[in-house]
């Protein structure tokens, strides 16, 4: 434990003072008022927090009851209304649009991938950030984008043949986004800037223009020879790198060396999911590394194939447009930081009582203070090169605030907000919320929960994960759940994704804020997600969540083939019963929970359960790609874990399975998942000497405490766990 520090009337662990006051004193903020004005906050605040969190128990114990006098699937009218006279449902608000102001376009008018990473770890928050832009030719030539087999197998060395098939790949894309008047970008001998435009030489005819002069954006170098040629089309970018002397590009007709795809236009720096952090060290990590992307001066020092390089951020993109003007265009992907909700309690800071203050409190505290670099910044204008690292143009902050149950919860992070903006004499709605629908009577009384926020709103998303584990927990006594699969095929999934998009845009989200979908859980079979990825932009999604800068450029080429805003246009209506629909539960239908069924949906729940926790527990991993019992790698967060946990204490619930059937499937697969993580010389056996570990503790306490906790969530568990095995060296 680091040793506390007395600031006003608060007890502060002295990493947080660390970070606080140098970070105070940069912006030249008094030190005392300061503090004062964090306790202010937290005293004023944490009783409504408090209270929050007890609706929610009270909801459940009233949900708990009645499904035990009510088991099965309940009849449609009588179940809402034992919702709304409980509260749990809301009356629809009258018709209304969203006002927020201040918003980057990159949230309000553009359609494209976005990263989600843990914000404890530099290095992947640098490759993050820095994915805005990245190599069409490495995503497809090193990943099953193009196919590995046979002459087109990657090998050991350089493959001309699966070169080639890359190279036509990205001709075929220019062919698509930036079309010639005549011919083909697959004939093209060169690429020379006239008169404002773009003429492409081709083996068949002489200069050729664009189809559509405006697709063409920009270049660099000289008119007559270009070094690049930047292209525009549905509001992204494709850089042409022409190279006569690159591996690539001297053998191509036209010198082009690569195309360099406009990727992660927005991330998400995660402080939630992602991460381990249980104390105040972990915490100051993040608020630091969060406060080195505002200011610009995170960076990470890298070691790659034998040599060390230092990682920073990357500058904004110089240009020059078709009238000659000088083009500048953002190099970094414009960042959201993503709390944690408002269940956690941290003793990083005790309060007058000396009792833990809530979670969300302190992020929201921390990373605004963190931002005060950027919001400077952004007032400052372009003279002298003062935004040049800036994240919001317009002198915001984005915040995205996960797992809130409904409107009131809403409002009360905009409350905080607003505290927070006093504290450092912000202007009134400075900081921006990301609503994350991911909890059932969020997306129940979704209308409510974006009035609520109306003026702060700039992101909805869908997180059919989290959602997934709500489901389960909210009707536990219910009775039986299906298996995870079924719960898939479910009618609720997709309507509670079609609302999340038609509620967002009757609420005036277009030109305010982005609408998203959730996370491809397979980072490395990425020719099944441009086969299925490209549902969410068709869906009239914005954004849509993707695991590595790798599938953020794969991802990217959707919103090429599909433009989102146009899309939401032509969606059809809400069907009129869709919300009854939302709230009919997964339940098992009779004969399908069969021994087989059960046997192997024990042993898939209990081996991702496993191998998630061991790393969490032991190596403080938030998330990582994780084998399932068929060794195929799949990113697991804590709402992956959430839908395991839940499901298996479902079924103990309801006697489907037992404790002894759990504690065989842990002790069994305990040696799988040992054996998975065979290769890293970090890991820990799950049951050293015939006794368990820590760890192994963890997972157990998940299943068969499962049902006791606060909605399922997974957190105060691993959290105290994580915490002992810390203390443990």
């Amino acid at each position: 434990m680091s040793p506390y520090l007395r600031r006003a009337d608060l007890q502060v662990a002295q990493p947080l003072v660390d970070f606080a006051e140098s970070t105070a004193a940069a912006h030249g903020l008094d030190l005392d008022a300061f503090w004062a004005g964090v306790s202010g906050i937290v005293h004023d605040l944490a009783p409504k927090n408090a209270a929050l969190l007890a609706e929610r128990d009270r909801l459940q114990a009233r949900l708990d009851e009645w499904h035990r006098e009510n088991p099965g699937v309940p009849d449609p009218a009588g179940y809402r209304a034992f919702l709304e006279e409980i509260g749990y449902l809301r009356p629809e608000p009258a018709p209304f649009s969203v006002s927020t102001a201040d918003v980057d376009p990159e949230l309000a008018e553009l359609a494209g991938p976005q990263l989600v990473v843990p914000l404890l770890n530099a290095r992947f928050a640098l490759n993050a950030v820095n994915a805005r832009w990245g190599s069409l030719y490495d995503a497809l030539y090193g990943t099953d984008a193009i196919d590995r087999s046979g002459e087109l197998a990657p090998g050991d060395e350089f493959n001309p043949a699966r070169a080639a098939a890359v190279i036509a790949y990205g001709r075929a894309l220019l062919d698509r986004i930036a079309p010639l008047a005549s011919g083909s970008h697959a004939d093209a001998t060169g690429y020379a800037i006239s008169e404002g435009r773009l003429l492409v030489s081709t083996r068949a005819s002489g200069a050729v223009p664009l189809a559509d002069p405006a697709a063409f954006a920009g270049y660099r170098g000289e008119p007559a020879d270009p070094s690049r040629v930047l292209l525009r089309h549905n509001g992204l970018h494709v850089e042409i790198v022409i190279d006569p002397s690159g591996a690539i590009g001297s053998g191509d007709a036209a010198h082009v060396q690569d195309l360099v795809i406009e990727s992660a236009p927005t991330t998400i720096m995660d402080l939630e999911d992602s991460v381990a952090a249980v104390d105040a060290d972990d915490k100051a990590l993040g608020y630091r590394n969060w406060r080195g992307l505002m200011d610009g001066t995170l960076s990470e020092q890298v070691v790659k194939n034998g040599s060390s390089f230092t990682r920073s951020m990357h500058p904004d993109r110089e240009y020059t447009a078709p009238d000659g003007e000088r083009l500048v265009l953002p190099g970094r992907s414009v960042l959201f930081v993503r709390h944690v909700g408002h269940l956690m309690r941290t003793d990083a800071v005790l309060d007058r009582d000396g009792s833990e203050i809530p979670e969300g409190i302190l992020d929201a505290v921390m990373t605004v203070l963190g931002s005060l670099a950027d919001v400077a910044r952004s007032r400052t204008g372009d003279a002298a090169g003062s935004r040049a690292l800036s994240n919001s143009r317009t002198g915001s902050v984005y915040i995205v605030k996960p797992k809130m149950h409904g409107p009131d919860e809403v409002a009360f992070a905009c409350e905080l907000f607003a505290r927070v903006e006093q504290l450092y004499g912000l202007p009134e709605r400075t900081v921006k919320i990301g609503i994350m629908d991911e909890e059932r009577r969020t997306s129940a009384n979704l209308g409510a929960c974006i009035e609520a926020a109306a003026d702060r709103v700039v992101f909805i998303n869908t997180g059919f994960l989290d959602r997934t584990g709500d489901e389960i927990h909210t009707s536990l006594q219910a009775g039986p759940m299906r298996p995870k699969a079924g719960i898939r095929t479910e009618p609720w999934l997709g309507v509670y994704e079609a609302r999340n998009v038609a509620i967002g845009v009757a609420a005036g989200l277009d030109g305010h804020a982005q609408i998203g979908k959730g996370m491809w859980a397979m980072p490395d079979l990425m020719h099944d997600m441009l086969e299925q990825k490209i549902g969410h932009p068709r869906s009239g999604a914005s954004t849509a969540w993707v695991p590595s800068p790798t599938a953020a450029t794969l991802h990217a080429l959707h919103y090429h083939r599909v433009d989102a805003f146009a899309a939401r246009r032509e969606l059809p209506p809400l069907p009129g019963d869709s919300l009854d629909t939302l709230l009919r539960i997964p339940l098992a239908a009779p004969g399908e929970l069969t021994s087989e069924v059960v046997a192997i949906e024990l042993d898939n729940n209990v081996q991702s359960i496993l191998g998630y926790v061991v790393r969490w527990i032991d190596q403080g991993v938030g998330c990582s790609k994780v084998p399932d019992i068929h060794d195929i790698a799949l990113m697991e967060d804590r709402a992956t874990l959430r839908i395991s946990a839940q499901l298996l204490a479902n079924w103990l619930a309801h006697g489907v399975i037992s404790e002894a059937q759990v504690d065989e499937s842990l002790a069994r697969l305990s040696s799988v998942v040992d054996r998975q993580n065979a290769g890293d010389a970090a890991y820990e056996a799950l049951y050293p000497g015939g006794a368990p570990s820590l760890a192994f503790t963890a997972a157990r306490r998940l299943i068969v405490e499962g049902a006791a906790q606060p909605s399922g969530y997974t957190e105060p568990l691993l959290h105290a766990l994580r915490r002992v095995k810390k203390s443990e060296g």
